[in-house]
C-alpha cells in the first residue's frame, strides 16, 4: 500500500515568460491576498513576495521556488519551515529564533528579513497554501490575464512545458527551469532566451542541497553549546566591568566628600 504522501499529487506552477506582458496583476493579487502594501516592487522584499523584473522587453516573475527538497527546512534548527506534501514551503514565525540560516542557505536568495521591525520575521511566498487547501489555485495564477502562469499537477505541467518546446522550438530555449535544479522545484519556467540572460542561476547542481547540509547540522549542538559559553563569558565580563566602574565611582565620591569636610578645632593636620 502506498503511503499517504506517495498518494498526494504534488502541485506546481508553470510560468511561461514568453506570455508575460508585465501587467503586474500577479503581484497585486499576491499583495491583496496576504495583506501587504499595494505599492508595486521590482525586487523581493518583506512586503513583496512576488516581484516583477524587467529585462529589456522581457518580464520575469520572482518568488519562492518551493523546492522539492528545501534547504531552508533542513537548516532551520527549530522547525520554523515546513514542506507540505502538496508542494508549498511555509514558515511559522512563532517558532523562529531569528538565526537567518534559511536566508544564507536558500540557493535562490529568496527569503527576506524584516530588519527594521521590533519583532522581525522572515517573509516569503506561501504558495497560497490556504487557498490550495480549499481547492483553489494561488491568487497570482487566478489573476493572470494572459495565462502566462499555470497551476496544476507538477508532472502534468512538466509534460505540458516539454510539449510546448517541441511544438515551437524557435520560441523557447530547450530547457524547463526547475525540473532538476537543486533536486527540483514547484515553480517551473519556460523562456525565450537563455535563463542566465534573465538573472537565473544556471550553475546549480541537481542533487538536493539538504543531502549536503545534513552533515553540517550534526555539528550544530556543539556549536550552540560553545556559543552559549562564549555569550555567558561576554555577559560576565561586561557585568564585571560595570561593577568595577561602579565601585571606582563610589570610592571617588567618598574621597571627594572627605576632602571637602572642614577640620574641627584642635585636630592635627
Amino acid at each position: 500500500m502506498k503511503s499517504q504522501e506517495a498518494r498526494v499529487r504534488r502541485k506546481a506552477m508553470l510560468v511561461d515568460i514568453t506570455m508575460c506582458v508585465g501587467c503586474g496583476a500577479c503581484q497585486a493579487a499576491c499583495k491583496m491576498e496576504n495583506g501587504l502594501p499595494e505599492e508595486a516592487e521590482e525586487k523581493l522584499s518583506p512586503t513583496a513576495w512576488t516581484a516583477l523584473e524587467t529585462h529589456g522587453d522581457t518580464y520575469v516573475r520572482r518568488m519562492c521556488q518551493h523546492c522539492e527538497h528545501p534547504t531552508c527546512v533542513s537548516v532551520c534548527p527549530v522547525g520554523a519551515f515546513q514542506k507540505h506534501p502538496e508542494g508549498p514551503v511555509t514558515y511559522d514565525a512563532s517558532k523562529c529564533l531569528g538565526c537567518r540560516y534559511c536566508i544564507q542557505a536558500c540557493p535562490f536568495g529568496v527569503p527576506r528579513y524584516e530588519w527594521t521591525s521590533r519583532a522581525p520575521r522572515v517573509r516569503k511566498c506561501r504558495f497560497c497554501v490556504d487557498r490550495q487547501a480549499r481547492g483553489l489555485p494561488p491568487a497570482c495564477v487566478e489573476a493572470c490575464p494572459t495565462g502566462a502562469t499555470r497551476y496544476g499537477d507538477r508532472d502534468e505541467l512538466i509534460a505540458e512545458a516539454r510539449a510546448r518546446i517541441a511544438a515551437e522550438p524557435g520560441r523557447y530555449v530547450n530547457h524547463v527551469y526547475g525540473v532538476n535544479e537543486v533536486g527540483g522545484t514547484s515553480v517551473l519556467y519556460l523562456s525565450p532566451v537563455p535563463f542566465e540572460q534573465l538573472g537565473f542561476k544556471t550553475d546549480l547542481q541537481t542533487t538536493p542541497l539538504p543531502v549536503l547540509t545534513e552533515s553540517v547540522l550534526h555539528t550544530l549542538p556543539g556549536v550552540v553549546t560553545l556559543g552559549g559559553v562564549f555569550l555567558a563569558g561576554v555577559y560576565w565580563i561586561t557585568n564585571r566591568r560595570s561593577e568595577v566602574a561602579r565601585l571606582e565611582r563610589a570610592l571617588a565620591d567618598a574621597g571627594s566628600r572627605g576632602a571637602a569636610t572642614p577640620r574641627r578645632e584642635g585636630e592635627e593636620g
